[in-house]
This record gives structure tokens, C-alpha cells and sequence, in this order.
């Protein structure tokens, strides 16, 4: 990057170029409009049929070579880049001397015809070139590479100027928003909105951000999940409803969490978790098919295969088959507490020393990190699931399932717990953890509750983190990479 004295000359030479343009009456600030008629990627794809023909293009200059008479530029628009080519003498002489004054980064129309050079390249022979915006501030020489990653993120503005393989990532994220609401419409699926700001933090473990209502002089929560209001509106009578949006969670930062991040969540009436394997694994499967052409991607440094028809095991199976530890031969707390540390397993420290959270300690701490292709895994303890249905088979367990992929939680499901009696025991049993200092256990919810007394179907439900799919559909290493603006510690 060029030093910050350097940078500070380049500045004041621009101002001073758009205080003479203003002076004669020419200040592209006025200019409100120009009608482009086509983009860069379809001069090219259409080329043989466009030769010759009068075009409008707009956009931002990138780079500026040539001497005297004859000039060439690259425009960058929403789709790409073109090369310019202007000559003197064909174009008014006060324009091509005024635009020899344009710099790089100034937002430019142009009007012209599209031709081929002598070096076979596609261009857009200009006839006039107006300024539309006065780039102030030089672009940087160099804003990639692991070393700017922080400055990357600060000025994503500039990143997609610059980067654009940038552009590309927020495409997909695009593209796989909208394949996933298309998936879920065609299915007869509702989508809703609830409330960002809520009395109570509910629906999942975790820390809320809290604020204060003026008005109302009420602390208030940033919602940590959708669940809560979701799962009232299926007992209204809405049975397939689901949400896009943002979660707040006051918790760390690291390559797969932000703070506020964008999930759906989704519940369907009269079906259970097996129902939402089948949409989970549809979802992820078909948009890499439709937006890659692929089942096969590379990510976190792994070859993942895609295809439907992943492996479903549940938890006792996967710790099992990747420690040797059998927890269904296991039927006292103790033993198993005493068979997860055996293994360098150990618990929280506001958990109780139970079968199930044992089970949990052990998959969470020595089995996840085994789980590379798509794998659902089945039946949690119903320690870590505070609003999931029991298993009729073993009533330590729930019908829950996680699904992973390169070692992370993609997704999370449930056969939803639906007995208001159960659901009030165990927001119970999360409110006195609570009260031994865990701060991401669930509150108890009484409205909640009361909904589900007037009676809530069989229900399926689930949550998808966007943003870990679309690192999944562009190979990112980092959260940050497919979050336009991350959060980030302000500078001082």
C-alpha cells in the first residue's frame, strides 16, 4: 500500500481537480442519472452479435494506461471488467482532455461502440466519457493477502472493488437464500417475522446482548432464536411457518461465530425430526447442485461429498464407534461420569454430574472432531434438550438430531417437545442452572407455556446456520469472509 504521505498528496491533488471541475461549471456531484444499456459480462458473452453496435456502459475506472492520443482503461461494473478505448481524435477534444484528468477510482458512463483491438481484446471504442462520481481517495495498490484480512473487513467497501472473487462469495450467499426460501415455498412452507426484542432471551443456550426500552423502562433481549414465537404460531394454527434472519449472541469470536449472525429456522406440524433430516439434507444437497453444479466441494481443508444419503448414527452409536466407550451398557450417573473422565473427558462446571450430560461431554469433546462428510447425528441426552420430545424407547434421550460437516454444527433438530407439563419441568431444571451461574441456560418462558397448554400438534422443527452454509458453498475458512460487515473491535 502506498505510505500514508503519499496517500495524503494523491488525496489533495483529487480535491483540487474536483474544486477546477466545480469552477467551470462541471461538478459530477450535480449529475443525478445515466441510463446504462448493458454490462460487461454480456459485451463479452454477446460479442459477435454486439460488434459495431452503439452501447451505454457505466462504472469505475481500475486502471488507466497510454500516452497522448490514444488512451486505454479498465471499467469495472457490476459484472466485470471491459477495456476503454479512447482516442483523441474521436471524441470531442475538451472531453478526451478533460478525462486524461480522471483518475482511478472515479465512477464514469460511457457512450461508444463495441469493437475488438488489434490484440484480439473486446473493448468499448468511447465517443464520450462523462464523470459521474469524483473518487476522493486513491484505491489501494495492494488490499489482499492475509496480512490486510482485518482492513479487508473494515472497508468491505473497498474489498469488493478490489477483490473480486469477494463479490463471488456474497453471490452465492444471494443465491442460497433465495434457493432455500424457493425450497421451502414449494413446500407449502409460510415465511413469517418475529420479534428482534424480547422480554425474555429464549429458544437456545446461550448469552443474550441486553439493552433498555425508555418508554416502557424494561431491560429487553436481542433474540438468540426464533424458536419460541415460531413454535406459538404453529399452536395458532399455521403448520408450516419458517424465518430468515438475525440472532444475537453475546458469546466469543472466531473463525466459525460472530455475534449476530443469520439462521432459519423452520417447524412443521405432524411430522417429527426424521422429516426435518429429509429438508436438511435436501436443502444443502441441492443448492450445491443448483448453484455449483457439484456435489463435491473443498473446505476446511477436506474433500466433502455432498450427494443425498447421509449417515444418520445417534450420539451412544458415534462415541461408540470413535472412543469404545458404550454408554448403553452405562445405567448409573456416577459410572459414567467416572467412564467420560477416563477418557480426559470433563463436564462443565454448572452441569450435573448425570448419565446424559456425561454422554454429551464425551461426543462434544473427543467425537465432533471425527465427523468430516455429512453426518447426522441422533438422540441427545435430554440434559442438553430443554424443548425436544423423549425418546418412547429410552427417556434419557430425545429425538434430536445435530447435523456436521468438516468437524461443524451445521444444523440443529427436533421432534418438538409438545407436553406443557414436561416443557414447564424442564425450564425448571434450566432456570435453577441458572442459579448456579450459567448464563446461557434457558428462562422460563410462562406465556410459552400457557400457549402450549391450548395444544400444540406433533411438530418437526429446525435451525440452519446461513452463514456456515455459504462458507460450506465457497470454500471460506472464515465466518468474516461471508459476512458483509463483521463485527469488528472499533479502532481507537
Amino acid at each position: 500500500m502506498a505510505n500514508e504521505k503519499d496517500f495524503t498528496e494523491q488525496a489533495r491533488v483529487r480535491r483540487e481537480k474536483l474544486a477546477a471541475l466545480q469552477e467551470e461549471g462541471r461538478d459530477p456531484f450535480q449529475i443525478t442519472r445515466f441510463d446504462w444499456d448493458i454490462t460487461s459480462a454480456l459485451i463479452k458473452e454477446r460479442f459477435d452479435a454486439l460488434e459495431g453496435t452503439a452501447v451505454r456502459v457505466a462504472g469505475r475506472l481500475m486502471s488507466k494506461r497510454g500516452m497522448g492520443k490514444v488512451s486505454f482503461c479498465d471499467l469495472q461494473d457490476r459484472d466485470g471488467r471491459i477495456q476503454l478505448y479512447a482516442r483523441q481524435d474521436e471524441m470531442d477534444p475538451e472531453d478526451y482532455k478533460r478525462f486524461k484528468k480522471y483518475d482511478i477510482g472515479d465512477i464514469v458512463g460511457v457512450e461508444g461502440t463495441v469493437f475488438r483491438t488489434q490484440r484480439g481484446e473486446m473493448s468499448v471504442r468511447a465517443k464520450r466519457i462523462t464523470l459521474l462520481s469524483k473518487a476522493l481517495l486513491p484505491l489501494p495498490e495492494k488490499f489482499h493477502g492475509l496480512q490486510d484480512r482485518e482492513l479487508r473487513y473494515r472497508q468491505r467497501y473497498v474489498d469488493l472493488m478490489v477483490n473480486p472473487e469477494v463479490r463471488r462469495n456474497f453471490e452465492i450467499r444471494s443465491q442460497f437464500i433465495r434457493f432455500l426460501r424457493n425450497y421451502l415455498d414449494q413446500r407449502g412452507y409460510m415465511e413469517v417475522e418475529t420479534p428482534v426484542l424480547n422480554t425474555l432471551a429464549g429458544g437456545a443456550a446461550a448469552r443474550p446482548f441486553i439493552t433498555h426500552h425508555n418508554t416502557l423502562d424494561i431491560d429487553m433481549y436481542l433474540r438468540i432464536a426464533t424458536e419460541l414465537p415460531l413454535k406459538r404460531l404453529i399452536i395458532g394454527g399455521l403448520d408450516r411457518v419458517y424465518e430468515i434472519g438475525r440472532i444475537f449472541r453475546n458469546e466469543g469470536m472466531d473463525p466459525r461465530h460472530n455475534p449476530e449472525f443469520t439462521t432459519v429456522e423452520l417447524y412443521q406440524a405432524y411430522t417429527d425430526f426424521h422429516g426435518m433430516m429429509d429438508i436438511a439434507e435436501g436443502v444443502i444437497s441441492g443448492a450445491a447442485q443448483e448453484i455449483l453444479g457439484t456435489y463435491e466441494v473443498d473446505w476446511m481443508g477436506e474433500h466433502v461429498d455432498l450427494s443425498p444419503g447421509w449417515p444418520r448414527l445417534t450420539m451412544m452409536d458415534a462415541v461408540k464407534q470413535y472412543t469404545g466407550l458404550d454408554f448403553a451398557a452405562i445405567s448409573d450417573n456416577e459410572e459414567a461420569v467416572k467412564a467420560a473422565e477416563t477418557l480426559g473427558v470433563e463436564l462443565a462446571e454448572t452441569a450435573e454430574r448425570t448419565w446424559g450430560n456425561a454422554l454429551f461431554a464425551v461426543f462434544d469433546q473427543k467425537v465432533e472432531e471425527h465427523l468430516v462428510q455429512p453426518t447426522f447425528i441422533t438422540m441427545y441426552p435430554v440434559e442438553v434438550s430443554p424443548l425436544t420430545k423423549r425418546s418412547p424407547e429410552d427417556p434419557r434421550l430425545t429425538e434430536r438430531f445435530e447435523f456436521f460437516i468438516c468437524r461443524s454444527e451445521m444444523g440443529n433438530a427436533y421432534s418438538e417437545l409438545n407436553d406443557p407439563i414436561d416443557q414447564r419441568q424442564r425450564f425448571e431444571k434450566q432456570a435453577e442452572q441458572r442459579d448456579r451461574g450459567d448464563e446461557e441456560a434457558e428462562m422460563l418462558d410462562e406465556d410459552f407455556l400457557t400457549a402450549m397448554e391450548y395444544g400444540m400438534p406433533p411438530t418437526g422443527g429446525m435451525g440452519i446456520g446461513i452463514d456456515r452454509c455459504v462458507m460450506l458453498l465457497t470454500g471460506a475458512d472464515s465466518i468474516r469472509d461471508v459476512i458483509l460487515f463483521p463485527t469488528m473491535k472499533p479502532l481507537e
